[in-house]
């Protein structure tokens, strides 16, 4: 279908855009059934959506002969959750009705109120703004509604989700009961219903998202670490994928400043948005991403949301999202507008059960996998390069005089090995991760070599606190101060766990978790470890025969996630 039914103004706009044909969600708002109706449509992010309320709306916006009446009180009202969705709804719309002589006002937080008021004054045709700037102008008396023909809430779920409800009610309410409604939102939880009930008239639903919820374009991934190995496992994703952009998500301001410093110190090009920024760090931040001056950001959900950049191309979820929306909306800053796109979610492994029932609420297939190994990286870093150096380049005379004098000094295979080393040379360095293949867990008949002359140790964690020898290995390097090749098996029982240490480091090893232990606190430090008199078999039989350990509370927030030990002795006594 070509844009053939519209105004000769908005067809040529979007010609001069490059649109030949409509995306699906555009078509669906152009068909005879949904003219001059409410609208309630379920669409993804990057899918048009943007474009199609435009258009939809241009019947009450612009005359027979295209153009519009002279701006005065606005006629058409945008509502969009975040500040940046906002600024780029108010872009598209300039472009798209730009020689219709539409005049569009943008009211977002952290901008020039008095600006916005005096823009407000000298008339809008639209008005595009965040929820509370727009009720505050309501309320102020400078967004005057009385001649409103349509309203749209874009990404409708989110404003919900971010607790905006009473400020829509407030604006929705100041409006006239002729106008048209449009609901655009990626999901439609109850909750939008409800709204939808509220406000719309026989509102026409429309859905473009497929059966499997998930978006077409982007593949998903999960990666399954362990929770000591979560950072380095970012690097080396970011290493494997070398993705033009990247959005790490992380649930917190501390956590997106912690990932933030870490990978600027490892030599990634990266910038941060979380509610402590101001607009302006926010914008500088973003246009770091568009001119790729930067190439990751790192992001909490907030912030991250209504953010388009054209070139993202991968998605990792540092932290597992609250629910299976959040899931989709992260994703959704990729693979827009028939691009492909990667969405990687780490799953520490006591979570992956709740991320399976997280992906299949999503209706979503996830890829699991392993992060990256070295070897992986190394082996795509050798494609890149060779595919780079091959490429075609203009060179001028100044260039080949070099060139030439380079080869008077040096020979065609050592040159080649510089540019080769230069171009490593800027590549930040893949990290080693914990195997949980070869680890001490997986013994085979007879002791290891190096092992034949070993010490045992107990630790006062087993089964009940979900123990895992993928986690139990960091932890007895962090406080015994030893490496992962001076610890050989591990055997987990129901409330503690047994674990060998070479002989020649058996004595500093336990020298240092007295040291490292914290009594009475929670977390690594208050977790018991002691030296096993007798063989191990005999103390796990003598073990089975006592009582219930008496447990303490479990970890601070930010150690290691073995679940609280009151937790498992209530399961125990329940």
């Amino acid at each position: 279908m070509i844009f053939q039914t519209l105004h000769p103004l908005l067809a040529e706009a979007l010609s001069a855009r490059g649109y030949a044909a409509p995306t699906p969600v555009q078509a669906a708002v152009l068909e005879p059934e949904a003219e001059g109706r409410d609208l309630i449509v379920s669409a993804q992010t990057g899918s048009g959506k943007t474009v199609a309320f435009g258009l939809a709306m241009a019947p009450q916006l612009l005359s027979g002969s295209g153009m519009a009446a002279p701006a005065g009180a606005p006629l058409a009202l945008v509502i969009a959750p975040t500040r940046e969705l906002a600024l780029q709804v108010g872009r598209e719309l300039i472009w798209l009705y730009g020689k219709a002589g539409i005049r569009i006002a943008t009211c977002v937080g952290g901008m020039d109120a008095s600006k916005e008021r005096r823009a407000l004054s000298q008339g809008a045709h639209i008005v595009v703004g965040t929820p509370g700037r727009l009720r505050d102008h309501l309320e102020r008396g400078a967004l005057l509604l009385h001649s409103l023909t349509v309203a749209i809430l874009d990404e409708a779920d989110e404003m919900l989700d971010m607790g905006f409800r009473e400020d829509l009610e407030e604006i929705l309410d100041a409006t006239p009961q002729g106008r048209r409604t449009f609901m655009f939102s990626a999901t439609m939880p109850k909750p939008i219903v409800a709204l939808a009930r509220r406000y719309q008239r026989d509102a026409l639903r429309i859905s473009t998202v497929g059966e499997d919820r998930g978006h077409g374009d982007i593949t998903y991934q999960a990666v399954t670490v362990a929770p000591a190995d979560i950072e380095n496992a970012v690097v080396n994703l970011l290493r494997y994928h070398e993705a033009t952009t990247a959005m790490l998500f992380c649930a917190t301001r501390d956590n997106v400043r912690h990932l933030h410093a870490s990978l600027t110190e490892r030599g990634f090009s990266v910038v941060a948005l979380s509610g402590e920024h101001s607009q302006n760090e926010r914008n500088h931040a973003l246009q770091a991403l568009r001119d790729r001056r930067a190439r990751v950001c790192v992001a909490t959900d907030v912030a991250a949301r209504g953010i388009d950049l054209p070139t993202l191309s991968l998605v990792i979820h540092v932290e597992i999202p609250r629910d299976a929306e959040a899931l989709q909306h992260r994703s959704g800053r990729t693979g827009r507008a028939g691009k492909k796109g990667t969405a990687v979610i780490l799953v520490p492994y006591p979570r992956r059960k709740r991320v399976e029932s997280m992906l299949r609420g999503a209706r979503i297939n996830a890829e699991w996998i392993s992060a990256p190994s070295r070897e992986d990286i190394a082996r795509n870093d050798r494609e890149r390069l060779l595919a780079t150096l091959l490429e075609p380049v203009e060179v001028d005379e100044e260039d080949r005089v070099l060139a030439t004098r380079l080869l008077a000094e040096r020979s065609p295979e050592d040159i080649a090995a510089a540019l080769v080393r230069a171009h490593r040379a800027r590549m930040p360095v893949a990290e080693e991760l914990i195997d949980a293949a070869s680890g001490p867990s997986q013994r085979s008949e007879g002791p290891r070599p190096g092992f034949e002359n070993t010490v045992w140790f107990r630790m006062d964690i087993g089964r009940r606190h979900n123990a895992d020898p993928r986690w139990l290995l960091p932890l007895l390097c962090r406080r015994g101060h030893i490496t992962r090749t001076e610890i050989g098996a591990i055997r987990i029982a129901a409330n503690e766990s047994l674990f060998e240490v070479q002989a020649a480091a058996a004595a500093r090893f336990a020298a240092a978790v007295r040291r490292t232990a914290v009594d009475g606190e929670d977390g690594e430090g208050g977790i018991r470890i002691e030296q096993v008199q007798g063989a191990p078999r005999e103390e796990a039989k003598r073990n089975r025969r006592e009582a219930p350990r008496q447990h303490r509370p479990g970890p601070r927030p930010g150690k290691p996630p073995f679940p609280p030990r009151n937790k498992a002795r209530r399961e125990r006594t329940a």
